[in-house]
């Protein structure tokens, strides 16, 4: 198998095995690809697997990859839109070098080929009009009928085609057209087009012509001209292959690129219709193609989505011949999985409500870590702490529900990474409404002449009202309220696809750091600054993704055995998953053959959220993943040996490779950037040197893992990473049960 410059794992798929045997064979010794978008709009997701796949193609098997531009119709094309889809494919992190080209670069040797094929009657100029060859073409179970000038002789046609070029003749008044079959079964082979007259400037040739080619007509011999070996394309242009061979045989081109058809990447709630795209933007529906709510590359990029989440999310749908819808959950699955390591932690209030500490008195700084403990990073910022602080409105409930877990009056929380307080008193306004909170305040510090704190109900975050920033913020949502909108797509639009905070109060910390900084508000999502609209003097955040899925620890379900929890806003979870019964059947089977006693429901929750999604409508039959394997990964992520992230690149490896949960571990942690081998030598003569304790471990004595991890932390001298170690101890350890 190729390998991949980068020394990633190349992805395996049906083009992969066609190069392959294609190199193996000695049909080519190089491969040339090509990725041709049309400069009439701003690239989208779906743009991005063929560009991921194309250029990914070109490096494994250290080949090319040209961009292209499919500029032949100087009517909806501009350079606007070149240098923002090159610009977008920068960002993505691509590379053509020198492989830049344009069809438009070819429209004299496109004529000239013209020309062959009128001199061998196989083309002939039309003046029908649109509207009677369009009625002319019949229907798939009805032949076409012939124009009255297919007849034409050779002379004439070609003084007629070489006066459309000099533009004697009106727009739409004539066309050329191949002579191919009016009775074809396939409808692309009955006379299709080749030429229409357009009196228009083109972006690039000026007025220089007055014919422009057809897409169809222009493609195979681009390729051609290119030197493109596998011409790869969407399932739509299936339909299309034997005409640009038609074209390519009659022109005796030889060597031919061959085409080859993948199904297009399609995001549930989504459209990518260049020309509803453009629609939404010139009826202002949004603020223009780069909205954070467009499916658009640069929309994407300006709602602070990472290009490399964008490669991931295109490496997880895959690349096959079976046309299916990806769940929107699938990217942002491959965002928080990008995100949960880069963007740091602050606090944001989204709906201030006063907090007074009336027995408090002064001001301090806090120093904060900016990440969770099982991120191994120790950066921390400055917060600012004094008597008036501001809490989230929906922290506080004067007359709280069962299970309530915030504040209430004479109830105490925590505040993160501060103090607990108690609500002792609630001011209300002249209409009732809850202004300000007065509570008392119980030092952190140990050793403090203050009575004993209270237990807390909850944590809860908070910003000092005095040095707090005020921010707009912006969530976003799904622009349309169906899966597959249609041609009613407007009527889908989703009123809620936006909901701006105006109000909003940020920590300080955020003034110190770049505008590109990515965050995490902690319980409330991910956000990046807007980089249009927001300014050092007016700050403006967007939300990138929501925080489901990002914890490190499901506790969603609990286990067997165990008084079921009801669940607080604290958690920052998204509502349960489904139940066992609610998954197909043959995922149902899977899940009660490999989960753990007592794990079912949390079992079935990973299967749908992360196994099926994975899977992007691929059958669970196929795959090389054992139940028990599956299980394995569940119970790890839930006894907290591994992230939840790292579990589900485990099952992502097991379901495309196979292989063992220790090896799918290890190919995980091999990413920590320790060395891996070292340690694992460690971790493996340490509990060689204890088979007692690895014996009871392994007859349920889990606790033990403790023991361990000291152990191996004592050995290397407190250098080692301990979730790491943790990992490794726990991947090794389960070997043997």
């Amino acid at each position: 198998m190729a390998s991949d410059s980068r020394g990633e794992t190349p992805e395996r798929d049906f083009l992969r095995e066609i190069i392959d045997q294609d190199i193996a064979s000695g049909r080519h010794t190089a491969i040339v690809v090509r990725f041709p978008p049309e400069p009439n709009g701003y690239l989208h997701i779906g743009h991005a697997k063929s560009i991921t796949l194309n250029f990914g193609l070109a490096r494994q098997y250290g080949g090319r990859c040209n961009l292209r531009f499919d500029d032949t119709n100087p009517e909806t094309e501009s350079i606007e839109f070149v240098q923002a889809i090159q610009r977008d494919m920068r960002w993505l992190g691509v590379d053509w070098g020198d492989h830049l080209c344009f069809a438009s670069d070819y429209f004299e040797q496109l004529y000239q080929w013209a020309r062959v094929l009128i001199k061998k009657g196989k083309a002939y100029v039309d003046d029908s009009g649109e509207e009677a060859i369009r009625q002319s073409r019949g229907t798939v179970t009805r032949p076409g009928t012939e124009s009255p000038y297919r007849s034409r002789s050779v002379d004439e046609n070609l003084n007629l085609f070489a006066r459309m070029r000099k533009g004697a003749f009106g727009d739409g008044t004539r066309v050329l057209r191949a002579r191919i079959d009016m009775a074809h079964p396939n409808m692309k082979m009955r006379d299709p087009l080749m030429y229409r007259i357009r009196h228009t400037t083109h972006y690039r040739q000026g007025n220089a012509w007055c014919v422009y080619p057809f897409y169809d007509w222009a493609h195979g011999q681009s390729d051609a001209i290119e030197g493109v070996t596998h011409s790869i394309c969407t399932l739509e242009f299936t339909v299309n292959r034997p005409l640009y061979d038609w074209y390519l045989d009659s022109l005796g081109i030889n060597p031919r690129p061959r085409q080859y058809e993948f199904a297009r990447l399609n995001l549930g709630h989504t459209i990518t219709s260049k020309r509803k795209l453009r629609e939404l933007v010139s009826q202002r529906h949004v603020t223009g193609w780069d909205d954070p709510r467009m499916p658009t590359i640069a929309g994407l990029r300006r709602r602070g989505i990472p290009a490399p989440a964008i490669s991931h999310f295109c490496q997880l749908a895959g690349t096959t011949r079976v046309g299916t819808v990806s769940a929107p959950s699938l990217l942002d699955y491959s965002v928080r999985h990008q995100l949960n390591h880069t963007a740091r932690r602050v606090m944001c209030v989204l709906d201030p409500l006063k907090v007074t500490l009336t027995n408090y008195e002064g001001s301090e700084t806090i120093s904060a870590p900016y990440w969770p403990r099982d991120i191994d990073k120790s950066e921390y910022r400055p917060l600012n702490f004094s008597r008036t602080l501001l809490i989230n409105r929906e922290d506080f409930r004067a007359e709280p529900e069962a299970g309530f877990r915030r504040l209430a009056p004479g109830e105490s929380v925590r505040l993160r990474h501060a103090c607990i307080i108690r609500c002792d008193d609630v001011v209300r306004d002249a209409q009732g409404t809850v202004v300000e909170l007065l509570c008392t305040y119980f030092p952190k510090e140990p050793g403090s002449t203050q009575a004993s704190p209270p237990k807390p109900r909850g944590v809860i975050h908070w910003v000092d009202e005095e040095r707090s920033i005020p921010v707009e913020v912006r969530l976003y949502n799904q622009l349309f309220t169906t899966l597959e909108p249609g041609e009613d797509y407007l009527e889908a639009l989703n009123p809620q696809s936006i909901i701006v905070k105006l109000g909003a109060r940020i920590e300080s910390s955020v003034c110190n750091d770049a505008p590109t900084v990515r965050y995490q508000f902690e319980r409330v999502g991910y956000f990046c600054q807007d980089r249009v609209d927001s300014s050092p003097d007016s700050l403006v955040f967007g939300r990138i993704v929501t925080l489901k899925d990002s914890r490190a620890r499901s506790k969603k379900f609990t286990k067997a055995k165990k008084p079921a929890r009801t669940p607080s806003v604290d958690d920052s979870r998204a509502e349960a998953g489904p139940s066992l019964q609610a998954l197909p059947s043959v995922a149902r089977a899977f899940v009660e053959r490999g989960a753990m006693p007592g794990e079912l429901e949390i079992a079935a929750q990973w299967m749908d959220e992360t196994v099926l999604a994975i899977l992007n409508g691929r059958e669970l039959d196929g795959v090389p993943m054992k139940a028990d394997d599956f299980g394995r990964v569940v119970h790890h992520a839930e006894a907290g040996n591994i992230t939840v992230d790292q579990g589900r690149q485990m099952i992502f490896i097991l379901i495309s490779d196979g292989g063992t949960v220790r090896e799918a571990g290890l190919k995980v942690a091999s990413e920590s950037g320790e060395d891996l081998a070292g340690l694992l030598s460690v971790v493996q003569a340490t509990l060689n040197l204890y088979p007692d304790k690895v014996e009871a471990y392994r007859r349920g004595k889990t606790g033990l893992l403790h023991f361990f991890v000291g152990q191996v932390m004592r050995v290397t001298k407190g250098q080692a990473q301990p979730a790491l170690v943790r990992n490794l101890l726990a991947l090794e350890l389960s070997e043997g049960m």
